[in-house]
């Protein structure tokens, strides 16, 4: 065995394919407004630092808070200077001056009126976002780097609630300048007057505090703002007064230059740090600035309690939920007793994180693949330091679909959303097992049926609605994957029985003649069932009955009954499901074990909306059952096979069948302008002259009246995953297009480039974009077998990044030689595999 160990940290410069220009990570003033690039750890909360420099979307008390605009800001004054005054960030974006928040009463309690810089560009290599300003009035350019720590494999570390903010100054003028920096904040942790809210002195800083209440102790709120430049000065009390004083006096200050420190006093409105500095001509000056909070409790509470016996499952055990609290706690108040702990440590490790968090992000980027294919996925590990994750008290993982303006929107890492989600699995593999844990230990009844959502705090379950097919289906996928990631057969083997006891059920259930076909009605992540079998599902079904097969003969298990009805499985999706052109659906709803869909649908507890009325009726008798696709090419028609193929699987079904699956899907679905296509559903991910890839087209006709309900609208998320597969089949041009036609949407003049959003910002489907890197080089590695597979679609030539459990590393070919170079950690090769034959590395 040959064991890769870490090269000395010689890290070497972006060298991304230059590709189109317009997909760089460079946005020119035109195209920073809509910017916001979460800054927090994994499931610590989080703020955004906008193309501008300021900061929004404040959500620290573990639910978002998207249109949380806190007032604070850093300033710089030249001494002696006209006009030397200005807010460190470049122009109010237009959009705020009129249509939100209390703009109709002028935009009170804003820095919106402030002097700022004049021109302004924004940058990101991610975790890290830069900010560059100029001004014609300025002798001083300035940069902002906004990061904190993201270390794959170190969840905790990448879990701190801290930000850094680097602010450098360049004296480009050719005198030198004295200045003060100053960075300037109201009580942003203010919440109620049912408690004290004050502002106290630290080392070289201030703390902004709003004590708990009686009432509502999820008040509690601490955030901390210092600096470890030299002798620094802190006022901790604006001047107090009614209307505008406080602000208006904190500004007068910064004018004049004043850096007279006070101390704390009752009732204080703000504070502001100020460091001194002069510069020589040419010279420049980082001044860092270190944030950390700490909100210990919150009132969030998601989900519904186990009930009856068999919600429990096989698993429970009253002795691991004895200590649980009643509502999510975060894991950072287990590490750490207070802020002031959360601020030693950050204080203390701040130069240390940041060389992990920079080695990885070198790392990344030292790739030859398309700058279209390294850009999405980057812009989508913002996901991963957003409102839309968590980290319970225990460590365990939980996140929401995404983040609603001021609430998490659909709760419990839905499974069903979160098998696109390529990225955890690969720099956060402990908390990717986190969740099957959770679906096979915890979500799943004695009878095998799994819940689709978690409860928080993570807890038995109460099992009064649909498993969803896909979900449950994806996860015995999911388990696989995770198993060769990891290495570890004990992990696998402890999870067995429930994972068999998870595919008895999905058979007995949706495949009760064991046909080799999800026939029953199953519910899936379009929030509808289908009723009768379809390439999507049926695709999940095959991909599941792969993973299993090869666990099962790990375990020691007969396989045989479920290799025969894997036949059947393919049989059925080549025959009956495909058209010689597309896989498809055949509705069916009256041969079914399944009661009327009328029934169904009241006894499943829909809402009044999704019952049938006599209109609906008509409907049924005619087309067969609402929300279905039929004779359309749908997008994630054949989901499954990329799954398995993302698994480490070999392809579930034939692989010349499901090219032309693919192909049909980019020659139907793909659309340049949406101008006359009607979307009455959510029409505001594509529209327009915008181009993307919608969910389904009927290219021959035969559209439901009533298709299911999310048939016209765009996802980021199944654009990634169609675009994957394409060139995991050899079609790269193909998913270029389809992510650069994605990318076009999110270039900053009209959506944030770093928030893809579908039933939420930074909706977690997103992360499908993760798997292009596996699906352009072919770049995997199974620490089971400790083997290297590469099968590049990019040629014989190429650099890429590798993440896998205990270390990162640059994989790649040299005039179709294999090489490894580990950046971070041990990974022992004893095999290495290009396209399907060995060779020495």
């Amino acid at each position: 065995m040959r064991k890769f160990l870490l090269i000395p940290a010689i890290f070497i410069a972006f060298s991304c394919s230059t590709g189109h220009n317009d997909y760089d990570s460079v946005f020119s003033e035109d195209r920073i407004g809509h910017i916001a690039y979460p800054v927090g750890g994994l499931g610590s909360g989080m703020f955004a630092i906008e193309g501008t420099g300021a900061i929004s979307h404040m959500s620290l008390h573990h639910q978002p808070d998207l249109f949380n605009e806190p007032c604070m800001y850093a300033a710089i004054h030249v001494d002696g200077l006209a006009n030397g005054t200005k807010v460190v960030e470049a122009p109010v974006p237009d959009y705020k001056k009129y249509g939100r928040g209390e703009c109709s009463l002028g935009s009170p309690n804003t820095t919106y009126g402030l002097p700022r810089f004049e021109h302004g560009e924004f940058s990101a290599r991610f975790p890290f976002a830069k900010v560059s300003l100029h001004d014609d009035d300025m002798p001083l350019t300035a940069t902002i780097e906004a990061w904190n720590p993201f270390i794959p494999g170190d969840e905790d570390n990448s879990g701190l609630p801290v930000a850094g903010l680097e602010y450098t100054f360049t004296n480009t003028s050719k005198s030198e300048v004295s200045a003060v920096f100053s960075y300037n904040s109201r009580n942003i942790m203010y919440r109620t007057d049912d408690a004290d809210a004050e502002i106290s002195p630290m080392p070289r800083g201030y703390v902004m505090h709003q004590a708990p209440s009686q009432s509502c102790p999820e008040d509690e709120g601490h955030f901390a703002i210092f600096t470890p430049e030299e002798n620094p000065s802190v006022d901790c009390c604006w001047f107090r007064g009614g209307w505008f004083d406080p602000f208006t006096m904190a500004w007068n200050k910064i004018v004049a230059g004043d850096t007279t420190p006070v101390n704390s006093l009752y009732q204080s409105p703000g504070a502001s740090v100020y460091v001194p500095f002069s510069l020589k001509a040419g010279e420049s000056r980082t001044i860092k600035l270190l944030m950390a909070w700490y909100v210990p409790v919150s009132d969030v509470r998601e989900g519904t309690p186990a009930s009856e016996k068999s919600d429990f499952g096989d698993c429970y055990s009253p002795d691991l939920y004895k200590d649980m609290p009643e509502t999510y706690r975060p894991w950072y108040a287990t590490r750490f007793a207070s802020i002031d702990e959360v601020s030693a440590y950050w204080k203390d490790n701040y130069e240390t994180l940041k060389a992990a968090t920079r080695g990885f992000t070198e790392a990344f980027y030292d790739s030859t693949l398309p700058v279209e294919v390294v850009r999405a996925v980057a812009d989508n590990l913002t996901i991963l330091k957003s409102s839309t994750v968590m980290r319970q008290h225990d460590g365990r993982f939980w996140a929401y679909e995404g983040s609603g303006d001021d609430w998490g929107s659909c709760h419990g890492t839905c499974n069903h959303v979160w098998n696109y989600a390529q990225a955890l699995p690969h720099l956060f593999p402990r908390m990717e097992r986190v969740l099957r844990e959770t679906e096979f230990r915890v979500d799943q009844n004695t009878e095998g049926h799994q819940a689709f959502r978690s409860n928080l705090p993570i807890s038995p379950i109460r099992h009064d609605f649909y498993s969803a097919a896909d979900g449950q289906l994806g996860g015995i996928i999911k388990v696989y994957r995770d198993w060769r990631i990891s290495g570890s057969d004990e992990w696998m083997l402890g999870l067995y029985p429930q994972i068999r006891k998870s595919m008895d059920w999905c058979i007995r259930t949706w495949d009760p003649r064991r046909v080799g076909a999800v026939e029953e009605p199953h519910h899936n992540t379009y929030d509808i069932e289908f009723w009768g079998p379809d390439g999507m599902c049926t695709s999940f079904y095959a991909g599941a009955l792969s993973a299993f097969i090869k666990m099962a003969e790990a375990a020691g298990d007969d396989a045989s009954p479920y290799a025969e009805l894997l036949d059947k499985c393919r049989e059925y999706m080549t025959g009956p499901l495909w058209n010689g052109e597309y896989f498809y659906q055949n509705v069916r709803w009256k041969d079914l074990d399944a009661e009327d869909p009328t029934v169904v649908m009241q006894a499943a507890g829909y809402e009044n909306s999704q019952e049938y009325k006599p209109e609906a009726m008509a409907i049924l008798e005619k087309e067969g059952p609402k929300y279905q696709y039929g004779t359309g090419c749908l997008s994630d028609g054949i989901i499954g096979a990329w799954m398995a193929l993302c698994a480490g699987l070999e392809d579930p079904v034939d692989p010349a069948k499901v090219k032309s699956h693919l192909e049909s899907v980019y020659r139907y679905n793909l659309k340049k302008d949406f101008f006359d296509i009607a979307n009455p559903q959510r029409p505001g991910f594509a529209l327009g002259h915008e181009g993307g890839l919608l969910l389904c087209s009927w290219p021959y006709g035969g559209k439901p009246s009533l298709p299911f309900v999310y048939s016209d609208e765009v996802w980021t998320g199944i654009e990634f995953q169609v675009a994957a597969h394409l060139m995991f089949e050899g079609d790269v041009e193909q998913g270029l297009d389809i992510v650069r036609t994605c990318l076009d949407r999110y270039d900053g003049r009209v959506r944030n480039p770093f928030n893809e959003y579908e039933c939420g910002a930074w909706y977690s489907r997103a992360m499908s974009s993760y798997s292009m890197l596996q699906a352009l080089t072919g770049v995997r590695y199974d620490a089971v077998d400790h083997a290297l597979y590469i099968d590049s679609r990019v040629g014989n030539d190429f650099r890429t990044f590798l993440a896998v459990d205990g270390g990162y590393a640059t994989v790649g070919l040299k005039a179709g030689k294999p090489f490894i170079e580990v950046r971070s950690g041990e990974i022992p090769v004893e095999h290495c595999y290009v396209s399907g034959k060995e060779m020495t590395i």
